[in-house]
């Protein structure tokens, strides 16, 4: 038997598939779901909390699905691009609730900065999920270099039709080689040493 959590959140997806997320209020997921606005409101108090929840599921099943040892052989690009691919799978039965979702973000400022922490918790996922890093400030731009990764390939995403998601698996693997070749140039440019320069003479006030 499903939990209220389960219930109230399939019951969400259904409804803003079919009639769009603004025109949904929680009095009708709790009608669609069979349960109370009491028992609802103490699980999901808003929208976002759905949505947040929405998330996290998707996240679960990606990391359900993560070896438990890494191929010594795959590289971080490699292991992102199957990470990513294991979420456009588990996302495909809910694509016309994503869809409702993005375009609501899109409408509405306020609805996408409230979404925004979630969003970054499941990037941080699949971050640590392809064994790369998430923490800091390195990890908060990986965070950022992912998420725009993530919008860019969802466009291609919302209008595949192909049985294997092959034009998704391609605009994936385009933008994962260069944000590799990004980040190879940023870090060479990093550790590469800085060009020294004239050493002082005796009477230099440096000296």
């Amino acid at each position: 038997m499903k939990s209220i959590d389960d219930t109230a959140l399939d019951a969400f997806l259904g409804l803003i598939a079919e009639k769009g997320f603004a025109a949904v209020a929680l009095r009708d997921v709790a009608e669609a779901a069979g349960v109370g606005m009491a028992d609802l409101y103490r699980v999901y108090p808003d929208k976002v909390a759905l949505v947040a929840a929405f998330m996290a599921r998707i996240d679960a099943e990606v990391l359900a699905g993560t070896p438990g040892r890494g191929d010594p052989e795959e590289t971080a690009r490699d292991r992102l691009f199957d990470v990513l691919m294991r979420r456009y799978d588990a996302l495909r039965p809910h694509r016309a609730a994503l869809a409702a979702i993005r375009r609501a973000g899109t409408r509405d400022p306020m609805l996408a900065l409230a979404l925004g922490p979630a969003l970054r918790r499941s990037m941080a996922a699949m971050l640590e999920a392809a064994s790369v890093p998430s923490d800091g400030l390195g990890g908060a731009l990986r965070q950022n270099g992912l998420l725009a990764i993530h919008y860019a390939v969802s466009r291609i995403f919302d209008r595949d039709e192909t049985a294997d998601l092959s034009k998704t698996m391609a605009a994936l693997d385009s933008r994962l080689k260069m944000a590799e070749r990004w980040a190879q140039f940023f870090d060479k440019y990093i550790k590469s040493p800085k060009p020294r320069g004239p050493a002082p003479s005796e009477n230099s006030p440096a000296a």
